[in-house]
């Protein structure tokens, strides 16, 4: 008897995570694009993008900022305004109507920002400390400015940030949100010591850095319930100045983190990290629950590439990037070894539908 390519390929078997059960265990992962319309409100344009990679299975939005201050860049969608959530109710509705599942991803993208881009909003962070390098706005590059540190008093508002966003992601229609603790951003910069000098609660120790993250993730799944909540870390991963290079110190705060969060019964844990190192692999056996790996931040992950983390049980799914930017039909094509489109890395952020919505989906 001959066997299908689902049979035959653990990345073509379904799997349940959380609330949902998807028909494959490759997602989409998040990807920045910066079309927004005015005032961070999702447009028909970007309805399109997301309808038509609702067969990924489970889409994770592009970065989506849970307040006005938590914005970093130019032309991302919001959470926060009643706009923003009529907004996205379009989209949600194209994905669900294309049998699709679909969070977003809430980032509050900290002191990596520049006021021009936020109407004049000043950037906060745990601590005074510029991020290195420049930010895009309108008017071309600028320096990141000096954020202001938070006070121990704001911290709670914050949390309330996320909660809010959570319940207007639930309003909009989002199966889920997943919390964006990686890549440089707020609660990222919280976790490392070189973004975070603070002498109280909320700094020092690694379980003082690790404070916010678990708050935060304690109190979002406490309001749209922990079944539809992931997060993602990135452990290590030395961006944009959120450097973590003293071993000992990162295997204390992510343990942690998780340690704080395993409990919940959270829908996934999304490590960006190698995956097969000792950290990411003590890391799952902690969390105890579906864990969503990749390849690598600055590889294309390729079908092989998924099976052989499944295949090695390294993680439960992987989250692939640049081949559904390009490929709204991936999952067809990787079940009936189709050809794949190019992606233009020329058209990855902002502009309009070329690069887009104009790539092709395979000939029937």
């Amino acid at each position: 008897m001959s066997t299908t390519p689902e049979q035959q390929s653990p990345a073509l078997q379904p799997a349940t995570v959380g609330a949902w059960t998807l028909p494959q265990r490759f997602v989409m992962a998040p990807l920045t694009r910066n079309r927004a319309g005015e005032g961070g409100v999702p447009t028909e344009l970007n309805v399109e993008y997301y309808r038509q990679r609702a067969t990924a299975g489970l889409i994770i939005t592009e970065g989506t900022q849970p307040s006005a201050v938590g914005q970093g860049y130019l032309d991302t969608p919001g959470i926060h305004s009643d706009e923003q959530v009529r907004g996205w109710r379009a989209v949600t509705d194209a994905v669900h109507a294309e049998g699709g599942r679909i969070v977003v991803q809430l980032m509050h993208a900290g002191r990596i920002a520049h006021p021009d881009n936020k109407n004049g909003l000043e950037s906060v962070a745990p601590s005074a400390i510029a991020a290195p390098g420049q930010m895009v706005t309108a008017d071309g590059q600028k320096d990141h400015p000096t954020p202001r540190a938070l006070d121990t008093d704001e911290i709670p508002g914050i949390v309330e940030d996320f909660v809010h966003a959570s319940r207007q992601a639930i309003a909009a229609g989002f199966d889920g949100v997943e919390i964006h603790a990686a890549n440089g951003y707020l609660l990222h910069q919280f976790l490392a010591p070189s973004s975070n000098t603070r002498t109280d609660a909320y700094g020092g120790s690694p379980q003082n850095r690790a404070r916010l993250t678990v708050e935060v993730t304690r109190a979002v799944a406490d309001a749209i319930g922990a079944e539809r909540v992931g997060i993602r870390i990135s452990p290590a991963h030395n961006i944009q100045g959120v450097l973590e290079e003293d071993a000992a110190d990162v295997v204390a705060t992510y343990e942690a983190v998780v340690e704080g969060i395993a409990p919940l019964g959270l829908a996934y844990l999304s490590i960006l990290a190698d995956p097969r190192s000792d950290l990411v692999r003590d890391l799952r056996k902690r969390f105890a629950g579906p864990v969503v790996l990749n390849s690598g931040f600055s590889s294309v992950t390729q079908l092989s590439d998924v099976e052989q983390i499944l295949d090695e049980d390294l993680g439960d799914l992987v989250a692939v990037g640049r081949e559904f930017l390009a490929n709204p039909d991936l999952a067809r094509r990787w079940r009936e070894g189709l050809p794949l489109n190019e992606p233009n890395d020329k058209t990855f952020y902002g502009g309009g539908a070329e690069g887009y919505t104009d790539y092709p989906f395979a000939a029937a």
